[in-house]
């Protein structure tokens, strides 16, 4: 085998790993039946923030997730949000309930999600939150569409989607 097919096989190899790589890291997707609406590379402990205003309350509320130790879906670690009256419902054994300022924050709630299924709806202005940017959905999206999110290896979002076809 002369040198320069060497070369070209081990140019070959290098590329196959690296493609193969990048294929199998993470991504957090967000997306509808229909549509991929945002794709980012995401590790374990990401957080991703879901900002909405409460449909009953009309109060902002600001949920975190982080990507899990798996890499394989999402662990509620907080709810922030204000309450004029009534107020929403906790149980006090979901975590540590706190008031601050106007504020009630449940935090290190550690609640386990597969997928979040959100829906854009009057008023609430479905906004998504990650890496300190914000995504306003709702912009996107007729009144009552679902949105999904999950976190899967690339190449496994895209083949399932093919296979749903």
């Amino acid at each position: 085998m002369k040198l320069k097919d060497k070369k070209l096989i081990v140019i070959v190899v290098i590329l196959g790993i690296f493609f193969c790589y990048l294929l199998s890291r993470p991504y957090l997707f967000v997306c509808t039946d229909a549509n991929t609406l945002l794709a980012f590379p995401t590790q374990k402990e990401d957080v991703i923030s879901i900002w909405f205003v409460h449909s009953v309350q009309k109060t902002p509320v600001l949920e975190n997730l982080a990507v899990n130790k798996s890499c394989d879906g999402f662990t509620l670690q907080s709810t922030k949000y204000q309450s004029f009256g009534v107020g929403l419902p906790f149980l006090p054994d979901e975590g540590e309930f706190k008031q601050v300022g106007k504020y009630f924050i449940l935090d290190n709630i550690n609640r386990r999600f597969k997928t979040v299924d959100l829906r854009t709806g009057l008023g609430t202005e479905l906004t998504l939150i990650y890496h300190e940017k914000k995504y306003p959905i709702y912009h996107e999206l007729p009144l009552g569409c679902k949105v999904e999110l999950k976190v899967l290896p690339y190449y496994r979002y895209y083949l399932d989607r093919l296979m749903n076809l």
